[in-house]
């Protein structure tokens, strides 16, 4: 998956985001990669492939949508180049429409994703895609109906990962099997927002399903 100086590259929205400091723009800072799982991802790719002199950057922006992404994928994207690409999108498309009147269906999703990855192979031929299954747990206000509801988003996610044959990152399935040790509130209190352990619990996944 790494080679020499690859740029590898987090999208996404608050869990990628993870409270990063939006002012700093170099790769492998870790105030620019945030506290969440995009930190512990690029602290043990940098630790176990030193040789390799990757770039990390995490550039998620809480709130975001598909068509967020898309506003500003030509400076947050493509401008940087990536060879190693990982997007996790898709809790607000849903969540905002319950929560905030937003407008967006699934269709739209999936076709708006569908564009947002086009664009980027057609600018980045030989991008390597990853692809993280939207998740949400029944904890806060996030009921068992949201869970089921949300199943529409990682089904058209997963589509996508298989059309792009990008490596999917399945952490639906990942917290699921994590309620066995713990309740979901103590992997994010509100369905959504991982907590340090919920954080740990992604970036292992990322790991497994994309590097060893």
């Amino acid at each position: 998956m790494f080679r020499s100086n690859d740029i590898v590259l987090f999208q996404g929205d608050s869990i990628t985001d993870a409270n990063r400091r939006k002012g700093r723009k170099g790769p492998n800072d870790p105030a620019a990669l945030g506290h969440g799982y995009v930190f512990h991802v690029a602290a043990d790719l940098l630790e176990r492939h030193a040789g390799l002199d990757l770039n990390i950057y995490g550039r998620g922006v809480s709130g975001d949508k598909v068509y967020q992404l898309a506003d500003r994928w030509q400076k947050d994207c493509l401008k940087i180049k990536p060879d190693v690409l990982s997007i996790l999108v898709g809790v607000n498309d849903f969540c905002h429409v319950h929560r905030h009147g937003f407008g967006g269906t699934i269709a739209e999703y999936a076709s708006d994703y569908d564009v947002l990855l086009t664009r980027t192979r057609a600018e980045l031929p030989n991008v390597k895609f990853i692809i993280g299954e939207p998740f949400l747990l029944e904890a806060g206000d996030m009921t068992e109906s949201h869970v089921e509801g949300i199943s529409a988003y990682r089904d058209a996610a997963r589509k996508l990962a298989d059309k792009y044959r990008a490596v999917w990152v399945p952490y639906q399935q990942v917290f699921n099997d994590a309620l066995k040790d713990a309740p979901a509130e103590y992997w994010a209190p509100d369905g959504v927002h991982p907590t340090v352990a919920g954080h740990m619990l992604m970036g292992k996944a990322w790991l497994r399903a994309v590097a060893y």
